[in-house]
């Protein structure tokens, strides 16, 4: 006797997750990269920049040159800005700023 095995395959739902890019040390032109793949290779039409701390600067030139120079239908949907305690390996809390910069791409043009 053989028995067959069928694997069922699940169709890969698209998570918010993967239209998030955190910006960090790297410059900017890495952001910007990661961006226009979102938009063009992905198919995605909302993508989200989140940074901390001394990369905010990062995210916010990455936004920019993305909407000046390579995606120029893209548009600042949303900017949240905030602050986050985080606790460091001595168990001291400090506050760090946090911003959320929302991108999208009108759905009728390239």
């Amino acid at each position: 006797m053989t028995e067959e095995t069928t694997k069922k395959s699940i169709p890969e739902k698209k998570t918010a997750d993967e239209d998030v890019i955190f910006v960090g040390h790297k410059p900017p032109m890495s952001y910007v990269l990661a961006v226009v793949t979102q938009f063009n290779g992905n198919g995605s039409h909302d993508v989200v920049l989140k940074a901390r701390g001394r990369a905010i600067s990062t995210a916010v030139d990455a936004a920019e040159i993305v909407r000046n120079k390579f995606v120029k239908n893209a548009q600042i949907k949303n900017i949240s800005i905030g602050t986050e305690s985080i606790t460091n390996e001595e168990g001291r809390t400090s506050n760090v700023s946090s911003i959320e910069i929302s991108l999208t791409t009108d759905k009728k043009e390239k």
